[in-house]
């Protein structure tokens, strides 16, 4: 696991547009899911949006968070497909063992989801590259 301190400052993405709209200030950041996104999204869906997302901005220093709510399986399924960037809620049962996989991978996986500006909420954009560099 990894401590939220390490991190960048994050970003909550909804979509390729939001991604994109995060990258551009050129500041390096981690690109967050929505809470529970691998749920309803998947992990295939993330993973496409990041590498858009990235291609469009090869020089913007970001990391990437999808967000496994309860799901030990989405978690696992995220793992086998190359993200390397996890929240997980801890109380799952299966939480050690997911750590466990994601430590032997060499991917984060966290405990809860680090502070993060949503794009979705009003106004967000505006306020986002004073949140990058703060």
């Amino acid at each position: 696991m990894i401590h939220r301190e390490a991190l960048r400052p994050s970003v909550i993405v909804h979509g390729l547009a939001d991604a994109e709209a995060a990258l551009a200030p050129g500041l390096p950041l981690t690109l967050l899911s929505g809470p529970g996104a691998a749920l309803y999204a998947g992990c295939g869906w993330w993973q496409a949006l990041i590498e858009a997302a990235r291609a469009s901005f090869p020089r913007t220093e970001a990391d990437d968070l999808l967000d496994c709510g309860d799901a030990p399986g989405r978690a696992l399924e995220a793992l086998r497909i190359g993200l390397r960037g996890l929240v997980l809620d801890p109380l799952c049962p299966a939480f050690p063992s997911v750590a466990r996989t994601a430590a032997a991978c060499g991917a984060r996986l966290l405990a809860a989801a680090p502070p993060a500006l949503d794009l979705a909420e009003p106004g967000a954009a505006r306020r986002l590259p004073a949140w990058l560099r703060a």
